[in-house]
């Protein structure tokens, strides 16, 4: 994870108040990297979806919309990142959510120079912290299982699909039913080996061997010669060849 740039959406339906963060964070703070800015709900949506920033700032009222129904339909899709509330309205209501959301901050606007660094300051700490603990990541991931756990090698997962409130964990060797959800299993898998293509599926990206946007299949090639095949959505194929293309 790179510590030196923070990659960052800045959502905020006023212009305004937009540019003014966006002309600090540009000003003040060459550590962020602001990957796009957003101005609606759908807009934020998509963009979080696609880019995966490691850090959002994030106005409470979007055009109508709430920011909180935003963090909670990405909590279904893929691990949230680190959000910055911004708002007017000091409200304890909103504030207590956002606590139970793990923000990291909740700045009221106008937002001052002070207490923008000190939430910077608290990502960048966020940040180190799970630096260390992904270069303590073992080689080995467990999983829980209906009669006890699956200890598998990062290097032998070719891809985990869901199951329900459970999830299947394919191997070079095996297919194991885990007693996890694939929100669950995503949060602890560190390893850059790994991607979240759709709300079903996370792959191995090592193992991609062949992608066919025909058929929305994506074909795998393990070291030792084993293919396997698996379906994936169309975003899926997308998300995937977008990364694979990088």
């Amino acid at each position: 994870m790179n510590t030196n740039h923070i990659s960052t959406i800045v959502v905020e339906d006023e212009r305004l108040p937009r540019l003014a963060l966006l002309q600090k964070l540009e000003a003040f703070y060459p550590i962020i990297e602001v990957v796009d800015s957003c101005d609606s709900y759908s807009r934020a949506l998509s963009s979080i979806l696609r880019l995966k920033p490691q850090l959002i700032f994030l106005d409470i009222q979007l055009q109508g919309q709430n920011a909180m129904q935003l963090l909670e339909e990405l909590k279904t899709l893929m691990p949230l990142p680190y959000v910055i509330f911004t708002t007017a309205y000091n409200e304890r209501d909103y504030l207590l959510r956002a606590i139970k959301l793990q923000a990291v901050d909740y700045l009221l606007k106008p937002i001052g120079q002070d207490e923008l660094e000190l939430a910077i300051g608290k990502v960048v700490k966020l940040l180190e912290q799970n630096v260390d603990d992904e270069e303590e990541q073992p080689e080995k991931c467990w999983f829980r299982t209906a009669t006890g756990h699956l200890f598998a090698s990062v290097e032998d997962i070719v891809y985990i699909r869901s199951d329900g409130n459970y999830s299947v964990v394919v191997t070079t060797t095996d297919q194991v039913m885990v007693m996890e959800s694939l929100l669950a299993i995503e949060r602890r898998l560190k390893s850059g080996l790994f991607l979240r293509v759709d709300r079903k599926n996370i792959i191995n990206k090592k193992m991609v061997y062949k992608i066919n946007s025909q058929n929305n299949t994506c074909l795998f090639l393990a070291a030792n010669g084993s293919k396997y095949e698996l379906r994936l959505s169309k975003r899926g194929v997308e998300t995937l060849l977008e990364v694979m293309a990088s």
